[in-house]
């Protein structure tokens, strides 16, 4: 299978530069992962579309505010850094621009000297390896000093940094939001629960991989980045018990689904732990433990559009995206949502809930 079988046209006016003031009110578009059909919500009726009985699986990873805007202590020239990954305690992975100013030795300061930072080796890929120095608690003088890391198609500045936390983000470390996330409201959730709808919460926290195009010519030959996850015995435990009662396992963003994916047994079984997964999911995969996917709409020849071609396929994903073009929806990180689901029919619950 190829990377270009997984392309499409996307109108450049449609990709979402900033969020919506109310997270729940995005649209969504219901597809049925069997038969292609389609169906025009707002994101708040999801609601209407979960059964009593059903779990909801989302990724409580919090984005750090990971680039840093400074200069080279030697020259004054700008720089930017971006953290990728913490290896020892002040010690971080990073994207640097420009490189080739930035060479093992190089030092340099943000904030007017409140972090300074020394570039210690060049590893994989070009990243450097920068050891920070500073008075304090890193994560504090990180929120005073750093921006949120912002995907590359997003070229308007972000008027409120919590725009791009999900509701429950609880623990620091990724780079990038899990967006499909951003459309909960906590009173939405609220009501989720009330209807009896189980939420599992697990942590995976994201890489600036998931931006990275797919250039292999065949997709078998893409590699895959690493991210690190976390799966607690309760999250395990109310999935597990889902489907052990014939319930509904949800994923809420290509996240948690690469989560529970990674973290599940042969029979399907989900073990709490930690680890780093490269899972790669596309079309042929055998799903051990997603039922269903409520998503965001993902860029043209992406890991994750391959991912969604994996549950409902490739034909059916193509033609709701073609729909959803044609319907001028919103794409990507801010943009509106999709549901990958079995079932269309309204469940009167909810309408008891709202009243």
């Amino acid at each position: 299978m190829k990377t270009s079988d997984f392309y499409f046209d996307l109108p450049q006016e449609l990709i979402a530069q900033d969020p919506l003031e109310d997270r729940s009110s995005s649209r969504l578009l219901l597809v049925n992962k069997n038969t292609g059909e389609t169906k025009h919500e707002v994101f708040r009726n999801v609601i209407d579309y979960l059964h009593p009985g059903d779990c909801l699986v989302l990724n409580n990873t919090r984005v750090i505010p990971a680039r840093l805007l400074g200069q080279k202590e030697e020259t004054g020239a700008a720089v930017e850094i971006l953290l990728l990954k913490r290896r020892e305690k002040d010690v971080w992975e990073t994207l640097v621009h420009p490189g080739k100013k930035l060479k093992p030795g190089a030092r340099v300061s943000f904030g007017d000297g409140r972090l300074k930072g020394e570039i210690l080796d060049v590893v994989e890929e070009g990243n450097r390896l920068v050891k920070f120095e500073y008075e304090g608690i890193f994560e504090e003088v990180l929120d005073i000093l750093g921006d949120m890391p912002l995907p590359p198609y997003i070229t308007h500045k972000l008027k409120d940094k919590n725009r791009y936390q999900t509701v429950y983000a609880k623990y620091d470390g990724s780079a990038a939001a899990p967006t499909a996330g951003l459309h909960f409201t906590k009173e939405l959730l609220r009501q989720i629960e009330e209807k009896g709808v189980r939420l599992a919460f697990v942590t995976l926290h994201v890489g600036l991989g998931t931006f990275r195009p797919v250039k292999a010519e065949e997709i078998t030959e893409h590699h895959m980045h690493s991210e690190y996850y976390q799966v607690s015995e309760e999250a395990a435990r109310i999935i597990n018990e889902t489907k052990q009662a014939g319930g509904r396992v949800i994923c809420v963003g290509t996240t948690s689904c690469r989560t529970v994916e990674s973290a599940a047994d042969s029979k399907g079984v989900v073990e709490p732990g930690c680890g780093n997964t490269e899972i790669f999911i596309y079309p042929g995969y055998r799903f051990k433990v997603l039922d269903c996917l409520i998503t965001n709409f993902h860029l043209p020849e992406s890991t994750l559009v391959m991912l969604v071609s994996a549950l409902a396929g490739r034909e059916h994903v193509l033609h709701a995206y073609e729909e959803a073009i044609k319907e001028k929806y919103r794409f990507f990180s801010f943009g509106d949502a999709c549901f990958f689901t079995d079932d269309f029919t309204k469940n009167s619950t909810s309408a008891i809930i709202k009243q």
